[in-house]
């Protein structure tokens, strides 16, 4: 087998555990590369670190699968799948949930999602493309599921030399299809939606607002499907109104709140929301809870400045817009954008807003998506409910 010794002086990531090694941590590599194929990595000192795929196409040369010497064929990703189930049936994830998050699974550059009896898989890099038959394979074993799409529509694989796909793994199946959370019915377009066709990640944060939503006139920016306003409407809001400036949303959204019977209660409209919020402000408009789910700001570091005027911004208008004693919700996917340094966008925007905030909960994505310490990547989705008070 191939192998890449690295130089002298890396990251201590690699050490601690880290899957990704760069091409500029490599010293040396002895034997042929083929990229896509498995190799063995080892210290400036030739102790082993692991075993993983290689691609010099790639910024990030190798990714670790494994840190023993184990054979990497079809029944090693078999067992990474069956281990990674038996790890959502612990904790309680077995209906819905994100079954592979990369790099949290020992699976890097992978992710799967169970919806129901279907599954949506993404290979983000060339090493993974390649077991793209072994993980069906496992799947079709595991689960003998009523289908399995990909959805390899992302960008980031042509950072792989990969090209954009999407469709069938399995025999053809209807892509639109509804699943239950929190008592709630969905639809979830598997085909077209965004990512993976649904948001699995905030499915324990939409709980979290039962609470504070009732009794209470509720406006939700950025909605999407409407997931989170349908939940506040099932929780006992009087009223709510979502905004998203996609029309396709706001049809899928209306959709659900049709299939939940609560259309009399949520409506959504298609509109520019940093714009309208601005206006309505100015207004002297007011709710009881505002929630914000704004996609990612930023996907590259040089523009972290960028998002975190953009979260500011956002946050600033939706706290104007709270009657004193209400509540803001508010959300950042920016994995770029830590937790820490999300807490300080909030309490700048609070500061400009002249409003007082008392934290009620500050939590991570679902414990499907679970968080490797060491791994900020990880650690991406930040979910804020705050009372807002007038200072």
């Amino acid at each position: 087998m191939t192998k890449v010794f690295l130089k002298k002086k890396i990251a201590h990531r690699i050490a601690n555990g880290h899957p990704w090694i760069f091409a500029n941590e490599v010293d040396r590599i002895d034997g042929p590369v083929t990229s896509g194929d498995t190799v063995d990595v080892f210290f400036h000192d030739e102790k082993f670190v692991g075993r993983g795929y290689i691609n010099p196409k790639s910024q990030i040369i190798v990714r670790l699968l494994t840190r023993k010497k184990e054979q990497v064929d079809d029944n090693f990703f078999h067992q990474r799948i069956a281990d990674a189930w038996n790890y959502r049936k612990h904790i309680g994830y077995t209906e819905n949930c994100r079954l592979i998050f990369g790099e949290a699974d020992e699976m890097p550059a992978l992710i799967i999602d169970k919806f129901n009896d279907y599954f949506v898989i993404q290979t983000l890099s060339l090493g993974m493309d390649k077991w793209k038959p072994a993980i069906v394979k496992a799947l079709q074993s595991i689960f003998n599921p009523k289908g399995i799409y990909e959805r390899n529509d992302v960008p980031v694989r042509e950072l792989e030399g990969l090209s954009q796909q999407k469709g069938f793994l399995s025999d053809p199946f209807d892509t639109n299809i509804v699943i239950n959370e929190n008592g709630l019915e969905f639809h979830v377009d598997i085909e077209n939606g965004q990512k993976t066709g649904y948001f699995l990640d905030q499915q324990d944060n939409r709980r979290a607002i039962q609470h504070i939503v009732k009794g209470a006139d509720v406006l939700g920016a950025f909605t999407y499907t409407g997931t989170f306003e349908i939940h506040a409407a099932h929780y006992g809001a009087k009223s709510v109104l979502g905004l998203d400036i996609s029309e396709n949303a706001v049809a899928q959204a209306t959709r659900n709140a049709q299939l939940n019977k609560l259309d009399h209660i949520v409506k959504f409209e298609a509109v520019n929301a940093f714009d309208v919020l601005k206006v309505w402000a100015k207004e002297g408009r007011q709710y009881d809870v505002v929630m914000l789910d704004p996609p990612a700001f930023t996907k590259s570091r040089e523009n972290i400045q960028k998002a975190i005027t953009g979260y500011k911004e956002i946050n600033l208008r939706g706290m104007k817009l709270i009657k004193n004693g209400g509540y803001l919700v508010t959300s950042s996917c920016t994995n770029l954008v830590q937790p820490e340094l999300f807490l300080q966008t909030i309490e700048m925007a609070a500061k400009d807003a002249r409003k007082k905030l008392r934290q009620v909960t500050f939590q991570a994505q679902a414990s499907d998506h679970p968080i490797v310490w060491g791994m900020e990547n990880t650690n991406y989705l930040k979910f804020l409910i705050v009372e807002v008070r007038d200072r």
